[in-house]
């Protein structure tokens, strides 16, 4: 029943246009009464989106099986769940997508979905990072990363009608954010008893140890491959100007 007043739904949005078809319209067609479209659907903008409420419960299943190797690619993978569930039906999903450009509220109401995709990937990395401090912040960034990048190539593949393989511009995406927030966390290098570290930054952490040939501490830091340039010498001009 769900499906049927949904392509009841959307075949009127095609005919008539979104604003012009109401609730009575769809049963209608449907052959059902309105309290039956209500028992799927709180409004007309759902019937337009029927398929979200159970990718995002296969996203949640996903990701609560998902090991604790590689958060930011776990969660990568759930969003081809939502990949998968558009390129099922390119036809509708090109359609659909048309209809949401043309309609200002289905835009607002597409991006309240893609909210809550994004909040459902967030949760999970914060499970994995922490929920205080850089652990959350990171979960945040991550998760919208990811959610900009695979709707980056999803929505190359919809403007061009649906033509292709989907996966091809969402995996490249995808790819991009794995490459930049994949890394493990650096952690930060231990100080000897009575050393006086240097307060550290992210990414690059620093210790300070007394030695040398007898005029002054050594300065030894851990950078990350790839660290700027520009980072590492602050981060010792800091280090000799506090100690």
């Amino acid at each position: 029943m769900r499906e049927v007043l949904a392509q009841a739904a959307f075949q009127l949005f095609l005919e008539r246009g979104f604003e012009r078809t109401t609730v009575d319209d769809i049963v209608a067609r449907a052959g059902v009464g309105r309290r039956s479209f209500f028992r799927y659907f709180p409004s007309k903008e759902d019937a337009v989106f029927p398929d979200h409420e159970r990718c995002l419960a296969e996203m949640t299943e996903f990701l609560a099986a998902a090991d604790d190797s590689d958060p930011v690619g776990a969660v990568s993978d759930a969003a081809r769940i939502v990949l998968r569930m558009y390129a099922a039906n390119p036809e509708f999903s090109v359609q659909r997508y048309r209809l949401t450009r043309e309609v200002p509220g289905l835009r607002t109401y597409e991006l309240s979905v893609v909210r809550r995709y994004e909040q459902t990937l967030a949760g999970h990395l914060r499970s994995r990072f922490g929920a205080d401090g850089d652990g959350a912040l990171r979960a945040e960034v991550v998760a919208a990363s990811v959610v900009a990048a695979h709707n980056n190539g999803l929505r190359l593949w919809l403007r061009s009608g649906g033509e292709g393989d989907p996966e091809v511009a969402v995996d490249h995406a995808l790819a991009l954010v794995r490459e930049v927030w994949g890394r493990p966390t650096a952690p930060t290098a231990p100080a000897d008893p009575g050393v006086s570290a240097v307060p550290a930054v992210p990414v690059v952490p620093l210790a300070v140890s007394g030695g040398g040939d007898g005029d002054g501490e050594v300065v030894v830091m851990v950078a990350r491959k790839g660290t700027p340039m520009w980072r590492v010498v602050q981060q010792i001009e800091a280090a000799v100007g506090e100690n």
